[in-house]
């Protein structure tokens, strides 16, 4: 059963290796067959990726691209180790990102990476809020 996407006037896709930017009008797609997506609000550059666990889902999100995401392997994992030594407390969700990671569902690991940075979100804001109050 294929995919159905609607994509608004202007909203971009990546399919595969291939950059899709709609036009001026809302269109439905139907994508058959076993291909990484990824809709534009899920999509992460490289400056936006400003946070620890913002740099590993950009790496998520180039294994879940790549031809061979095995390749990126040593750079996720030299990542992850910065973040469970930086914040200890983050250890069982990313032990958990680790078991997705070695199954090789790529797409759940950037869901599951999703709840990990709003984790990071609310911890920055705390230290932010603490650093203005001293």
């Amino acid at each position: 059963m294929p995919l159905k996407i609607e994509l608004k006037p202007g909203e971009r896709l990546i399919v595969g290796n291939a950059l899709i930017t709609n036009d001026k009008e809302r269109v439905k797609l139907f994508i058959e067959g076993n291909v990484p997506i990824l809709r534009e609000k899920y999509i992460l550059t490289q400056k936006e990726a400003d946070t620890p666990c913002k740099k590993v889902y950009y790496v998520l999100q180039e294994m879940y691209l790549a031809k061979d995401p095995k390749v990126l392997h040593p750079e996720y994992f030299s990542r992850i180790k910065e973040i469970t030594t930086a914040a200890p407390s983050f250890t069982p969700a990313i032990d958990e990102l680790n078991k997705i990671i070695l199954s090789g569902d790529y797409y759940c690991a950037l869901k599951h990476m999703m709840t990990i940075i709003e984790k990071e979100r609310k911890l920055l804001a705390i230290a932010r809020k603490k650093e203005n109050n001293c």
